[in-house]
């Protein structure tokens, strides 16, 4: 099954995503996270494409989709989502099943909550809806610098663009970081990297604060329409750890959650195992 790698124009934005699949299927929409794209799911995307439609964009800023300067362009999540929104509803993708990770999350609950309830199943891979799930020690900074933007609090957020913190996020809690290939971290490095671009990412740690807030709006929605969910996560992430997985029963009872042995890119350590555990969960029950 081919994947074919495509851009459309929304909003006069060049948006860049990978799509496989019979489009009459069944739509999955896979939801990257930082600093990455859809690059992360290029394995993914033919072990699902057999029985799916997968569509990968890359978030505004990120990837092969445009950048525009923070100057010309009001990075939020709220305006990543409705590019996202807009993209779909462009491909005539209108009810879909999401895979979230890291920023991923915050788009897509704020899909899962549109008019309408788009979204047919969660799947979460360190994807997180809950205080639980922030690891206080990696928080830390953030929490500063959203309390107190400015030079004294920038420097423990810009960090996290440094190619050694990137890496970082790759190998760190992985069993076996020889499984790990360096063209992930040397990728995102690279196109996050660009002039202008660490000003874009600036504006959007500082606008994750309000994902925070989203968050009893999301534990609602899934009290009332119950959405299926799958929570797959790597157990030893200090970003967004194994508590927040556990935390979706708090409010979907019935959700399947899997803590594997793997860190925050668990599809880079365990691909076959999450692809498993996907079509199992997506399959029609009887």
């Amino acid at each position: 099954m081919p994947v074919h790698h495509r851009y459309a124009t929304v909003d006069g934005h060049q948006l860049f995503y990978r799509e496989a699949g019979d489009p009459s299927a069944p739509a999955v929409v896979l939801l990257h996270g930082f600093p990455t794209s859809s690059f992360m799911f290029r394995d993914l995307i033919p072990a699902l494409a057999d029985r799916y439609h997968v569509i990968a964009p890359d978030h505004l800023g990120f990837g092969f989709s445009d950048a525009p300067d923070a100057a010309d362009f009001d990075y939020s999540f709220d305006a990543l989502a409705e590019l996202t929104a807009k993209l779909l509803t462009g491909l005539g993708v209108t009810r879909y099943a999401i895979y979230v990770q890291d920023y991923g999350a915050p788009i897509g609950w704020r899909l899962a909550l549109r008019p309408g309830t788009p979204v047919t199943a969660i799947i979460t891979q360190n994807g997180n809806a809950y205080e639980a799930g922030l690891v206080d020690d990696f928080w830390k900074p953030v929490r500063a610098y959203w309390a107190h933007p400015g030079a004294d609090t920038e420097a423990g957020v810009r960090a996290a663009l440094d190619l050694e913190a990137i890496r970082w996020q790759y190998l760190h809690g992985v069993p076996d970081p020889t499984v790990v290939s360096p063209d992930t971290w040397t990728h995102d490095h690279a196109l996050v990297s660009r002039p202008g671009n660490d000003v874009v990412q600036l504006r959007l740690f500082a606008d994750y604060a309000t994902n925070l807030a989203l968050y009893p709006r999301l534990h609602a929605h899934l009290r009332e329409h119950r959405p299926p969910v799958l929570a797959v996560w790597g157990r030893n992430d200090e970003i967004f750890g194994p508590a927040g997985a556990e935390a979706f029963r708090d409010d979907e009872p019935e959700a399947e959650i899997h803590l594997l042995d793997g860190g925050h890119f668990l599809l880079e350590s365990h691909g076959a195992e999450v692809a498993a555990l996907i079509r199992d969960f997506l399959r029609p029950k009887d």
